[in-house]
């Protein structure tokens, strides 16, 4: 492999597939800057996108700058450039979450080819909130995707039936919760996006990708909606068993957050490679006390950072996304 110098279209290009990546309610809370000199692209947080309602601590905030990561190393290494990262690289700023070291290399490292794999999934990859099959999920597939959690340093468990009724019943709880306090949707009001608004976002959730109301099933699903009305959106019947898959990191530090949002859009790209469609809620994490009960009852160890699920269905729509010139500085 050739040794390459990253240009200003090169770069814009790998910040435009990190920016992809799926974050709370596609808040977009990133930014990047390219030190040319250096080689380096840098990932801060912006907490003009945080969610002091739902996300006091700011780690799903991390979580999704974490998705954003990954996606950048895989375009990375998708364009020859040998990606090498340090997570929280400088303590006395706190709202630098990585550097990505662009190097260039004659010999691909291990990793490199694998993450490359993974690139065509970046943009196929879309959160589906519409039912899936009744369809079971095939054991080499569920390996690949607890290998690629693994691979970032996190756990996926497929929980048991109990288990599952035990997380639904926890979503349930947090949607009744939201119901009682006006203000705890106020996050949710602030990034979704109705009427003439959703058709030139380039941020949050617009009305076309809410999918469907829950007639029937027990899929774990945010109605982004509410109690407001959405025109010729309808009802429909979801599935009644449906597949959840549960991330875990061992600790609940800023730096297992960024290693949670790495894996769990490792296990999407994997997923969407594997033909699955995929949705996230966090909703029973944004309350400590329901986040601790979402734990493995048999295992009882490790912190809870995400519940996906998993299915065979349709691909939702694509969300939008901010312009790259408005998360992208370059520095000569």
């Amino acid at each position: 492999m050739d040794t390459q110098q990253p240009d200003a279209k090169t770069v814009a290009g790998l910040v435009a597939e990190a920016a992809a990546a799926p974050s709370m309610h596609n808040a977009q809370p990133w930014r990047f800057r390219f030190l040319a000199g250096r080689r380096v692209l840098l990932l801060y947080a912006d907490l003009e996108r945080a969610m002091p309602r739902s996300d006091p601590g700011n780690r799903a905030l991390y979580i999704g700058c974490g998705a954003a990561l990954f996606n950048a190393r895989v375009a990375a290494a998708h364009a020859g450039l040998a990606p090498g990262v340090r997570l929280l690289p400088d303590a006395a700023e706190p709202l630098l979450l990585a550097a990505v070291h662009l190097p260039g290399t004659r010999e691909a490292p291990p990793d490199e080819d694998d993450l490359t794999r993974l690139h065509p999934a970046i943009r196929d990859r879309h959160t589906s909130r519409y039912p899936f099959e009744e369809k079971d999920i095939p054991q080499d597939v569920r390996s690949t995707l607890r290998e690629a959690a693994g691979r970032e340093g996190a756990g996926l468990l497929f929980p048991g039936p109990w288990h599952v009724e035990t997380v639904l019943e926890l979503v349930h709880d947090a949607e009744s919760r939201d119901a009682l306090d006006p203000e705890a949707m106020q996050d949710l009001h602030r990034w979704t996006r109705f009427g003439p608004e959703a058709d030139v976002a380039t941020d949050g959730v617009p009305e076309y990708a809410f999918g469907p109301r829950l007639r029937d099933g027990r899929a774990p699903l945010r109605d982004f909606a509410g109690r407001r009305a959405v025109a010729d959106r309808g009802s429909t019947a979801f599935e009644k068993n449906p597949h959840l898959a549960m991330l875990s990191t061992p600790g609940d530090t800023a730096a297992d957050w960024l290693r949670a949002g790495q894996a769990l859009e490792r296990v999407l790209l994997e997923a969407t490679l594997a033909g699955l469609a995929t949705s996230l809620t966090s909703h029973a994490l944004e309350s400590p006390d329901l986040r601790l009960l979402t734990r493995d009852p048999m295992a009882g160890t490790g912190h809870v950072q995400m519940v996906l699920r998993l299915g065979y269905g349709p691909q939702g729509p694509a969300t939008p996304r901010r312009p790259v010139r408005d998360v992208l500085d370059i520095v000569p």
